[in-house]
């Protein structure tokens, strides 16, 4: 994978002592942790409602010592901003050519060198939308590595890693449990967010 924000020297310290006085600044609290024995994973992003989540997507990230890589449309990559956008860890995607989009990015989780998280968001979408795309379960599934259950609850200003998913291939019950498990989150739009 290429070198991002994240695994520069000296750029990352700094930025995550800025990340943690804003958060904390602001009042959020971050819980959880990535298992020691598990240094490749999908993290879901979730819920996703809103242009402010990569902001503090970043800021957690910083915070929490994570080395993430996240997809974003590839509008976002056009231009002056494409190197900005990789650097800080994106992954431009073309959403009409998706055929291959799972088998490439657990390609690249496999052959990553050191940690690594992918942050998916299921939605797919900041709008509002009745179902969640399933290629974040996937990419963990055929990249052989856990899924964790990532959350930004913006009502209790509360952000963090939840329990480690491992898919077992049963793809309607193991759905049905992730998306009972973030039920009770609520994103910045939480109107826009319908996980049922």
């Amino acid at each position: 994978m290429h070198r991002t924000i994240f695994t520069t020297p000296g750029v990352n310290t700094v930025l995550r002592a800025l990340s943690l006085g804003f958060l904390r600044a602001t009042g959020w609290k971050l819980d959880g942790q990535l298992p020691t024995d598990q240094p490749k994973c999908v993290l879901i992003a979730a819920p996703h409602t809103s242009n402010w989540d990569l902001p503090y997507t970043l800021m957690v990230a910083f915070a929490m010592r994570l080395n993430i890589y996240w997809m974003g449309k590839q509008q976002l990559f056009r231009g002056p901003w494409g190197p900005v956008m990789r650097w800080l860890g994106g992954i431009a995607v073309d959403r009409s050519q998706s055929t291959n989009l799972v088998s490439a990015s657990a390609t690249a989780i496999r052959a990553a060198e050191g940690a690594m998280c992918l942050v998916v968001p299921p939605e797919g979408t900041r709008s509002k939308t009745r179902q969640w795309k399933s290629g974040f379960y996937w990419i963990a599934h055929e990249a052989g590595v856990p899924i964790v259950m990532a959350y930004m609850d913006y009502p209790r200003k509360l952000s963090g890693l939840g329990p480690v998913f491992q898919p077992t291939g049963k793809f309607d019950a193991d759905m049905a449990a992730i998306k009972a498990w973030y039920a009770p989150f609520k994103g910045k739009n939480w109107q826009q967010f319908d996980n049922g």
